[in-house]
């Protein structure tokens, strides 16, 4: 019998790559893009999550800025650690339009993961990111507006209840300075591919 985590993670897997073909086949021909063109398959940018010092944070707090957000846990082994340091990197390269990027991490495991502990966690990173969270039916109704499949697991037995592991979906989302749902990236993408994006999607909406 195949365990609930692998089937999880087979599942995501398969509906990132059906939307993702999806995407493809539906890209706007007038503009050359190496990511995927989410334009007008997702929603545009909008929530309230938890900041550190107890401030709640909303998408009008990133009026005007280009956003990477993307969602993971502070304790994650490999994806979250590897995509905030390719974030980081995409972020350095971009030079002076640097200053209205912002790299937004958001949690799926908000038992664990307080906004102090998150800011802490993408501050060793980037000065560029914030990490937001927010109660249970928060982060889950986010996480079904972008399409993001998550799991947390039950702590094996005899380990501590602050044990677990946690299964999500990768891939980073691109909004533009307007909030609007504009690129994904997959988190094995070449830093040079995004950053050509980015800096393309920054001049296309300040024309």
């Amino acid at each position: 019998m195949i365990a609930w985590s692998t089937l999880l993670r087979r599942m995501v897997h398969a509906s990132v790559v059906t939307l993702l073909f999806t995407l493809a086949a539906c890209s706007d021909p007038n503009v050359k893009w190496s990511l995927y063109d989410v334009s007008g398959h997702l929603p545009n940018l909008r929530f309230s999550l938890q900041g550190t010092g107890g401030k709640t944070v909303t998408e009008k707090d990133f009026a005007g800025q280009t956003i990477f957000m993307f969602f993971g846990y502070a304790s994650c082994p490999d994806i979250c650690p590897t995509t905030m340091a390719q974030l980081t990197e995409v972020v350095s390269k971009l030079g002076d339009r640097a200053k209205d990027v912002k790299i937004v991490f958001i949690s799926v495991d908000p038992h664990r993961d307080t906004p102090d502990i998150l800011q802490a966690y993408v501050k060793a990173f980037s000065d560029s990111a914030i990490g937001l969270t927010g109660n249970e039916n928060q982060v889950a109704e986010l996480a079904r507006r972008y399409r993001v499949a998550y799991q947390i697991e039950k702590p094996k037995p005899g380990d501590s209840t602050e044990i677990y592991d946690v299964t999500h979906s990768r891939g980073v989302f691109i909004f533009d300075r307007f909030g609007r749902a504009r690129l994904l990236a997959s988190d094995t993408e070449k830093v040079d591919v995004v950053v050509a994006d980015v800096i393309q999607l920054i001049e296309l909406t300040q024309r």
